[in-house]
């Protein structure tokens, strides 16, 4: 990245861009996730690669869930491990939760690899999926979890997920939190909480929202208050718009 310049007009593009490469080149990122990438920076660019209020408002919800969650967990795959790794470790930390890694093209290489990204960017506890703890409803790889992580959640904080995972934790009675630039997407209508934001403007937004919240110095978004499918109409109109 040392030969980008900040001038440039498509710089943070370009440096969101790099992070994923550099992923691919660290076995932590699978080649597959490029393409997951490119649909997602089309969105960012109709949403005009901002954060908006469908977004922020999203945001304090999946705060107060997470605070309030028994048993929280952070699951990570490629995309997200190379993107906001010190970001998913300080939102862990900050509601007692593990991180857990999941990706869709299972590899033990890649899955150690990724806890070994996110130890080093300050992670404290990072489990890896074993064939001891399956998901229902679900028949990929994506179903392999930890018997202490994802099998046991309450609330699972997915970035950039896939619909079938997503949709199976929701049929087994979890609460999703997820990050998702395409508000049309079957996790985007699944989640409990739809955050249609880029991860990387996203992560901070919700580390500043818990952290507010562990404080009290904010007040507490209820489920009653609310509503997953006006926010992402909001973000759909938004786009169409554009």
């Amino acid at each position: 990245m040392s030969d980008l310049s900040p001038d440039h007009p498509r710089y943070e593009s370009l440096r969101i861009r790099n992070l994923i490469t550099a992923g691919v080149e660290a076995g932590i990122t699978s080649v597959h996730g490029l393409v997951a990438h490119g649909r997602g920076e089309a969105f960012d660019y109709l949403l005009g690669e901002q954060s908006h209020d469908f977004a922020r408002r999203a945001v304090r919800a999946a705060a107060a869930l997470l605070v309030s969650a028994g048993r929280p967990v952070v699951s990570v795959n490629g995309n997200a491990a190379a993107l906001v790794p010190a970001e998913l470790a300080g939102l862990a930390r900050a509601v007692a939760a593990p991180l857990e890694v999941n990706i869709f093209h299972a590899s033990a290489d890649r899955e150690q690899a990724i806890r070994r990204h996110l130890l080093e960017h300050g992670a404290q506890s990072v489990l890896t999926p074993t064939r001891e703890a399956e998901l229902d409803f679900i028949s990929s790889n994506r179903r392999f979890v930890h018997p202490e992580g994802t099998l046991v959640a309450d609330v699972v904080f997915v970035p950039l997920e896939d619909g079938d995972r997503c949709q199976a934790l929701r049929r087994m009675g979890k609460q999703v939190v997820t990050v998702d630039l395409n508000p049309l997407s079957r996790t985007a209508a699944l989640a409990s909480v739809t955050i249609v934001d880029n991860v990387v403007r996203a992560l901070p937004l919700v580390l500043e929202a818990v952290g507010q919240l562990v404080s009290g110095g904010a007040e507490r978004e209820t489920a009653t208050s609310y509503d997953n499918d006006s926010i992402r109409a909001t973000a759909i109109a938004c786009i169409r718009a554009a």
